[in-house]
């Protein structure tokens, strides 16, 4: 836990009941906030708790219905995030906003660019870009295309361009999400470092763990309503639970005793090349089959095999004990296999389309007739898996890209189980989603495995792996290195298998 304390008495920014409407529904009702240089102050609640409301408010996008904002202690306004800017305050998000045909120092400095004699001086800017970046211990080469980089490198630029506009505010909203473990270090190098020059950071994230890490203290929202703030020396994970949710949450991970049944699925030295080797399991009716690992440990490649994105140099796959071909993702469905991939913008949904379009998308051969589509009996069903999985949205009718991260999850999840697969793979299910969607996507995992349903979960979060798994397998490098079973497995035997670290001395443990 952190136990450091602002360096400053005064809050750089302070908010006081501040309310936002949009058409008479309240996105914020009665929230205050204090930001002080020298803290990180992490901000709490569900998807729909306001708190990306609250962002636009503090950095102009919005502006509020009533309520006050003060910059140190001076009454502010701000008309459009020029204003927030020039006044010291910046944002990065979960998705970067470069320019990726232009280098890193054009985009730290764009429309602020050095020149000489009316050109843009290109060593100076170079020279004013490096700077930034060594000063957050980052080694690029400003010329760089962003195009280029990685999300974790995009950030640090994003974070550069705040330092440029020299930025007493930085707010960080769900930064990690798309990064590897140690490029989350790596970011938490840079927050303690710019805490330590007594910059005020307001950090979102879904993720507890990472709370506990980094912030000193947190403000929860609920239902667009101010909760309060604790310091998190002193607040409990279920403490912080039941402030987001209303709630206990004892059953986060409500994984029912069942008996497994028959093998439905088995994968024998499945290869292939460059990406994983001699991939050998089995899953059985009513399982939970955890994989555990790395980023890069070869679990999606192996995800994307079966379900028939690549194909196998070597190997079978069995289905009811019957070797089989997988091709294609046609063919996978066919044989009674669902994936809910682990980037649900990129490959789960088509955020351009309705909901009611992306939940029957695989499955419109039974809406059709003759090649016509039966647009009724298509929306109705979509109204029955919105109202199922309890899907927050004005109607079926609206685009999927409006939804806010935990509903679109349980898009790709209705679309799946509209089909009634036998299998379903689950990769990273409740990646960048709140608690209590978390706790709703658990318990559905539990009842389709009662029903028996044989489920294959890939997860980096090891209390989920922890809690929902029968069996849990751990790959490493392409390889698949050890089995555990639900009694035996702990966190730290996990990563010891995922590291490659003592791992003799957790094979005896294990014994």
């Amino acid at each position: 836990m952190n136990t450091a304390t602002p360096i400053a008495t005064t809050p750089v920014v302070q908010l006081k009941d501040i309310t936002k409407s949009f058409g008479g529904v309240h996105a914020l009702k009665g929230v205050h906030l204090n930001l002080y240089a020298g803290e990180v102050h992490a901000i709490l609640g569900e998807n729909g708790a306001g708190k990306s409301t609250l962002i636009k408010v503090i950095t102009g996008v919005h502006q509020p219905s009533s309520g006050e904002i003060y910059l140190n202690n001076e009454l502010v306004e701000f008309a459009n995030p020029r204003d927030a800017q020039q006044l010291g305050i910046a944002a990065i998000y979960q998705e970067p906003s470069l320019f990726p045909d232009l280098s890193i120092a054009e985009n730290i400095l764009v429309g602020r660019q050095p020149t000489t004699r009316g050109r843009i001086s290109w060593q100076a800017m170079n020279k004013s870009a490096k700077d930034l970046l060594k000063r957050l211990g980052v080694d690029l080469d400003p010329r760089t295309k962003a195009r280029n980089l990685t999300v974790a490198q995009q950030q640090m630029v994003e974070i550069a361009r705040a330092l440029s506009v020299n930025a007493k505010v930085l707010i960080m909203d769900e930064p990690t999400s798309s990064l590897t473990s140690g490029e989350v270090e790596e970011l938490f190098r840079i927050t303690r470092n710019l805490r330590e020059e007594g910059t005020a950071i307001a950090f979102i994230s879904h993720r507890l763990e990472e709370l506990f890490a980094i912030a000193d203290r947190v403000t929860t929202l609920r239902d667009g309503t101010y909760i309060g703030t604790r310091e998190m020396a002193s607040v409990t994970t279920a403490e912080l639970i039941n402030m987001m949710v209303g709630r206990d949450l004892d059953d986060l991970f409500p994984k029912l005793d069942i008996t497994p049944g028959e093998v439905v699925l088995e994968v024998e030295n499945l290869t292939v090349p460059n990406k994983f080797a001699d991939i050998s399991f089995e899953l059985r009716a009513g399982e939970i089959l955890g994989m555990s690992g790395l980023v890069g440990a070869g679990r999606t490649e192996v995800a994307q095999t079966i379900f028939g994105v690549d194909t196998p140099q070597s190997g079978t796959i069995k289905i009811d004990g019957a070797a089989v071909s997988i091709p294609n993702p046609r063919t996978a469905m066919q044989l009674g296999i669902g994936y809910v991939p682990e980037d649900r913008k990129q490959h789960g949904l088509v955020l351009e389309m309705p909901i009611t379009d992306n939940i029957t998308l695989p499955s419109l051969d039974e809406y059709t007739t003759f090649g016509w589509l039966n647009e009724k009996e298509a929306r109705e069903s979509a109204e029955k898996s919105a109202v199922q999985f309890e899907i927050k949205a004005s109607s079926v009718n609206q685009l999927t890209g409006q939804l806010s991260g935990g509903n679109q999850q349980k898009v790709v999840l209705a679309k799946w189980l509209a089909r009634q697969p036998h299998i379903l793979i689950l990769d990273e299910p409740t990646r960048g989603i709140d608690v209590g969607t978390k706790a709703t996507v658990h318990h559905l995992m539990g009842s389709l495995a009662a029903q028996g349903m044989a489920i294959l979960m890939i997860s980096s979060e090891l209390p989920e792996i922890l809690g929902m798994s029968d069996r849990i397998l751990v790959m490493r490098e392409g390889q698949l290195i050890r089995e555990f079973s639900r009694a035996e497995a702990t966190q730290e035997k996990l990563m010891m298998a995922a590291t490659g670290t003592a791992e003799s001395s957790a094979e005896d443990s294990a014994e």
